[in-house]
This record gives structure tokens, C-alpha cells and sequence, in this order.
């Protein structure tokens, strides 16, 4: 397998930017059992933004509710794992391009054991021709 996508919500949230806030966040999580496919922090002015691609949209909008979390809008984006080999994030660059796609945002790394994981945005309204130019479930 080259690579697997899978078109993913992910909720973004806005939170004080200072030391273990993000930490107590995600132990709300864990103690709830919301499994995480990935997970993303990053400054905003003088606060942070963390967002959240849950397994279970569902249960985690519901301790999010119950924990009072002002989420912002629900948004989608993509999981992308595959093996890892030179130019294994370049080719769905440039798959995306050739579809005139332009990505908003990507993270990608080395998961070890030659494989390799991206979570990739782009803009809502081509949300449907991404998925369908990087084959996504």
C-alpha cells in the first residue's frame, strides 16, 4: 500500500497560551476515552489554537459539551498513512496540484518502522475534489 486517505472532521478550539492548558484539555479526553487521530497546536495572537481530529466526531463533541468547550465550527480535513519513501509526500502534492487544489495546510512525519502519517487541509469547497484526486474513504 502506498498510501491510505481518509477524509476526517476536525474541531479547532481557541485557549489561553500558557503552560498545561492543553494538557488538562487532553486528559479530559483520555479519562472520556475520545481516541484522538491526531492532534495540533500552534500560537494565535497572544492566545493558542489547538485542533482535534477525533476517531468519534460524535463522543467528542459530546464531552466537549459537557466539558462547556467553545469549539469553533466543525471543519474536515484529511488522514493520510502510508509507506514511507522519498518523495511519498511530494506525489500527493502534486496530485493535488494537478487537480488545481491548493493546500491550506499539512503536517507530516515519520511514524516509524517505514511508515508515515500527514493530516492535510484545504479550503471547504474543495473538500469533494480532494477526496476524490487522493482516493479518500
Amino acid at each position: 500500500m502506498a498510501y491510505k486517505a481518509r477524509k476526517v472532521d476536525y474541531f479547532a478550539m481557541t485557549i489561553a497560551d500558557k503552560p498545561g492548558v492543553a494538557a488538562e484539555i487532553l486528559e479530559v479526553l483520555r479519562r472520556a476515552r475520545v481516541n484522538l487521530l491526531g492532534f495540533t497546536g500552534f500560537p494565535r495572537g497572544s492566545r493558542g489554537q489547538i485542533d482535534f481530529i477525533p476517531d468519534d466526531s460524535a463522543a467528542f463533541k459530546a464531552v466537549a459539551r459537557a466539558a462547556k468547550w467553545e469549539l469553533h465550527k466543525r471543519k474536515t480535513g484529511f488522514l493520510i498513512q502510508g509507506n514511507d519513501r522519498p518523495g511519498a509526500v511530494e506525489s500527493l502534492l502534486s496530485r493535488l496540484a494537478g487537480a488545481g487544489i491548493n493546500v491550506t495546510a499539512i503536517d507530516a512525519v515519520c511514524a516509524g518502522k517505514g511508515r508515515y502519517g500527514a493530516l492535510l487541509w484545504v479550503d471547504p469547497q474543495d473538500v469533494r475534489r480532494a477526496a476524490t484526486a487522493l482516493r479518500a474513504s
